[in-house]
């Protein structure tokens, strides 16, 4: 029993940071590179990498590589009780849109032309 709760408290450390619960209210609705989440939150992309290293390390998002690019989405098999945290988070729907339509192409896909 201790352990569960040992496990309980470290994962709802994790999820109970503002910045982590932003980028997970993102990534429920849509699988997103680092590079988006630099410009949707307006942080550094190591900033945005750490906080990415605790979600994924806590087993709360799942990496996808593609080239040289990474990308990030929820991990569809939670606990429950997460899985509910998750579901609580305000809808970022409006805010990607936005987002999505400031830009003319995925910023991934931009810097990959320029190269």
């Amino acid at each position: 029993m201790e352990d569960t709760i040992e496990k309980l408290s470290s994962l709802l450390k994790v999820v109970g940071n503002k910045t982590r619960l932003t980028i997970l209210g993102y990534l429920k609705e849509k699988e997103l590179c680092v590079c988006d989440l630099v410009n949707l939150l307006s942080m550094s992309q190591p900033g945005i990498s750490q906080h990415l290293k605790k979600l994924r390390a806590a087993g709360i998002i799942h990496e996808r590589r593609e080239g040289t690019w990474a990308y990030f989405r929820i991990n569809t098999e939670l606990e429950p009780y997460l899985a509910q945290i998750i579901e609580a988070i305000p809808s970022q729907t409006d805010r990607l849109k936005d987002y999505e339509a400031s830009v003319q192409n995925n910023c991934c896909d931009v810097e990959v032309e320029n190269k």
